[in-house]
This record gives C-alpha cells, structure tokens and sequence, in this order.
C-alpha cells in the first residue's frame, strides 16, 4: 500500500462515521434504531439483507476453499444460502414483518415470551447472544488478518481499527446507519469486484479466460461441484440451516424483513436479496478459482489478497481493501444491532424490574451501550480465535456456527408457522438444549475416537437433524396449543391479522414498544 491506497482506506471510514452521524437524526427511539420504525425502503431492506450475510471470510476462509477445490466454493456456500434466502422470502419474511407491525416488537425474540413462556425466550436468548459473540469475532479476526496481509500491522491492531469505526457509526445511527453503509458498500464492493475480475482476466487470456482456463493442469479438479470435506450430504444440510439463519434464525436478517412497511415489502426484499446471491458472488469467486495460475502460496486463505497485490494498481488496491472492510463492518455492525435489540428487548427486562420502566431515553441509551458491549467482547475473542480451542476462522465459522445456530433458530423460526402451532415450551426447550449437546457429543467426544474424526457434513447437520426432529415429534406427542398461542400465530399468519386478534396481550418491555409511537421527550 502506498500513500493513495491509505487515502482510499482513511475515506472511506471517514464516510462511514459520517453517515452514522447523519442517521443520528432519524433515531427517536428503541423502534426506530432497531427496525427502523417499519418506514425501510423494501430495495434498501434487500441489498442490506444481502449485504450482512457477508464478511472478510469469503476472502480468507472461502478464498482457501476456492484456491483448493474451485467451484464448490459456490455450490456450497451463496447458492444453497440464494435457494434459502428465496424459500424464507415466501415462508418467513411477511410474518417476521407482521411481528413487528402487529405485535409491536423492536426485537426478533420479543414474540417468543408469548409464544413460548420467558424461560424459553431466555435460554435462545442467552444462547444465541454467546454464539453471535464467537461468530463476529472470527469475523473481526478475518478482517484483521488481511490487513496485516497489506500493511503489517498486528492482528489486535486491524481489531480495534475495524472494531473503532465500525462501533462509531452503528451506535449512533442504530439500523437506518447499517442500511446506508451498506449500500455504500454494495458500490464499493461492485466496483472492487468488477476491478479484480477484469484484473485477472487481463492477467491470462482476457474475456476468453471465463471458458479456456480450465484444462490448465493447476486447475485440476476445480470444474467438481462438489469436493473435499464439501459433499451432498454437507450441500443438504448447509441449505437446511442457510433458510433458517438467512431467513432470521440468527436475528440480523430478521430485523431487514422487519424493517419494511409491510409483509409484501418483505418478501420483495428477500427475493432481491436471493437474487444477489445467485449472481454476484460468481464475480467475486472466478478470480479466486484461478488465482493457482497467477500466484502461489502455502497458505490458500492469503491467495486473495496476494493476487490484489499482485494485479492492481495503486488506488484500486485500496478500493479492494475496502470491499474486504465493507463486508466484515457491513456483517458485524448488523449483527450488533440484533444483539442489542435482544439485550435490551429481552433478556434485561427479564432480569431487572427497573430495564421494564425504562422512559425513550434510557431505552436508547440502553441499546447503544448494550451495542457497545457486544463490539467490545466479540473484539475481545477475536484475539483467540486462532487458539488451539477454537480452531482457525473457518473452522469457527462453518462448524460453531452453523452446527449450534440450528438448535436456536428452530423455535424461533417455526414457532411463526401454523404447522407447529402443538409445538410449546417443552418442544422448544428439549430440541434447543438437546440439539446444543449433541453438537458437543458430535464434536468432541465422538470425534475423538473416530479415526480422522466425524466429518465436517456431519458435524454441522446433526444437531440440526436432531432438534428438527425433536421440535416437531414433542409437539404431536405433548402438544401445547392454546387459545392465545393460537390467536398469536392467526395474527401473525393472515393477511388480515386474523380474527381473534385482540386476545393477544402485548409483550412486555420498556416503555417506548410501540412501533411508530411519538417519541418522549
């Protein structure tokens, strides 16, 4: 990097800050900077839907997957989440936004009080919270080790760089600065991507690269659609638990479909959001797949970044490592966003009868410092997350995550259909805490006395497999249906809000919960 690429880097975080400041103004109260008081354009919703499903990952961890195996670095990652996405735009969006609009919540979990009971509320919360926690600061590490990549600066040091900004913007302006950033980031990207893939086009055979490459013998194996570790069985359940956590299972993309004006805004925003991850990511991923004839490396998660290096100019270089921060800061600040909401919506409410008399003010202030904490302990385990313990950034993405989001996100995300309305607490509380020791059982224990351990298709699938099973089974033979549970699930399930409407109560919280009230002065 040289003087220009700095400048492009220094801008750009300014421009962030400063759109986190101009957001500001349009945050009156707890409503409005977790949901953005349901006034969020459905295009704006779409792209920051598709915008905070991504992070500098996919230019480390999915790069090393690109640079080893070639296209199913695809086929099992933004194709199955593009096929998901566009399952949940139909299935869970409209009524994710009639949470909001009807229930008047600011917090994806804030329904799962009357759904369920508060302990099953309580345990998906505490769960989730310490999952996103560990999620982010893999993210936070990502991000970190590309800068070092380009400047040489240390890894905690790219940590508090990132981590400072990104803490700025979305403290201040809540949601409605997320989005913005996040469509300047989608530009950002766009440009980045489009510079790098003309970049190594330019560098081999020019647009005929895009079919002529392929019988290049450092190219073996690249065309397989699946490869390695990355087989049908790990495809299946990547896209079962992709629909659940794209679709709201882990909060952040359940707060885009909440955010738009009604249910039909909603689904218009997943189905753009699908529409992205269809198509843009083979822009970004074809100068990944070739990268093994431009440049060499022991350490496939680096080739991205050393091919930037390579081919680009001065300038461009910088905006690249731009789209590299655009993605983790667009991923992380979103993330603490839906922390915070369930911080201050859910659990706080439960544990302190002062957090349920909270006035607009201190609502807010709650959730900005709630924002804050969550920034500071995922900054925190980001320093560890190349620990024996938690594995490399890949590892703790794929197999943490996507292994123990499953067991979490099945309560909240089927508790909103009709199909499962038997399914009650003991449903919900047995699949969750089961489906959480199974992964540790599938893990550790069992892995430890398989010979070259337990798959990676096995170990993220089933936990899932187990609670889905669990969750529906439990509901038919202890159903837990009741008047107001099922009144709760009309509303949310009918265009009309259903007849028995009215006998849902409203879930407790501090004192600003209704979406669109006037703010206190």
């Amino acid at each position: 990097m040289n003087g220009l690429d700095w400048a492009v880097l220094i801008g750009y975080f300014g421009v962030m800050v400063a759109i986190g400041v101009w957001s500001h103004k349009r945050v009156d109260n707890v409503s409005d900077f977790f949901t953005a008081g349901g006034k969020m354009p459905w295009w704006l919703s779409g792209i920051s839907h598709h915008m905070s499903g991504y992070s500098a990952v996919m230019f480390t961890g999915y790069a090393a997957i690109a640079y080893t195996y070639g296209v199913t670095s695809y086929v099992t990652w933004s194709f199955p989440i593009a096929i998901g996405i566009a399952i949940g735009a139909k299935l869970f969006a409209p009524r994710l936004n009639r949470v909001r609009s009807r229930l008047h919540v600011s917090s994806p979990l804030e329904y799962l009080k009357n759904r369920y009971n508060l302990p099953t509320q309580q345990a998906l919360a505490w769960s989730g919270v310490l999952l996103k926690i560990v999620d982010v600061g893999a993210k936070w590490a990502a991000i970190a080790t590309l800068l070092s990549v380009f400047t040489g600066v240390s890894l905690n040091t790219g940590i508090m760089i990132t981590g400072a900004v990104t803490a700025i913007y979305c403290t201040v302006g809540g949601l409605w600065a997320d989005a913005l950033t996040e469509l300047g980031q989608f530009v950002i990207q766009f440009i980045a991507g489009v510079a790098m893939l003309v970049a190594v086009m330019a560098e081999l055979n020019g647009f005929s690269t895009l079919w002529s490459v392929w019988d290049e013998p450092a190219l073996d194996g690249h065309t397989k659609p699946l490869a390695g570790p990355y087989m049908m069985v790990f495809l299946i359940a990547y896209l079962f638990i992709k629909t659940f956590e794209y679709n709201g299972g882990m909060w952040n993309q359940a707060q885009r479909y909440m955010a738009t004006d009604s249910a039909r805004s909603a689904t218009r925003s997943g189905i753009l959001s699908a529409s992205l991850w269809l198509i843009w990511p083979l822009v970004l991923f074809f100068p990944m797949w070739v990268a093994p004839l431009i440049i060499k490396t022991d350490v496939p998660a680096d080739s991205y970044a050393l091919m930037a290096e390579h081919l680009l100019p001065h300038g461009l270089l910088g905006l690249v490592i731009v789209g590299f921060f655009s993605h983790t800061m667009a991923m992380c600040s979103s993330d603490a966003n839906a922390i915070a909401a369930v911080v201050t919506r859910d659990i706080m409410p439960a544990v302190s009868r002062k957090a349920r008399e909270w006035d607009t003010r201190m609502g807010l202030l709650a959730a900005r410092w709630a924002t804050l904490l969550f920034l500071g302990l995922s900054m925190a385990i980001a320093t560890q997350v190349n620990s024996a313990f938690f594995g490399d950034i890949i590892t703790v993405v794929i197999k943490w995550v996507a292994g123990l989001m499953g067991p979490i996100a099945i309560p909240l995300m089927l508790g909103l259909l009709p199909w499962f309305r038997k399914s009650g607490p003991t449903a919900a509380l047995i699949s969750w805490a089961v489906g959480l020791v199974t992964f540790w059982l599938v893990n550790y224990p069992i892995s430890w006395n398989v010979d070259g351990g337990v798959p990676l298709q096995y170990q993220v699938s089933i936990p899932l497999a187990v609670s889905l099973v669990l969750y529906v089974l439990i509901g038919f033979v202890k159903p837990e249906d009741t008047p107001e549970r099922d009144a709760l699930i009309a509303k949310i399930n009918s265009d009309d809000g259903g007849s028995t409407a009215a006998a849902v109560p409203a879930p407790a919280g501090p004192a600003d919960d209704v979406v669109g009230a006037p703010a206190k002065d």
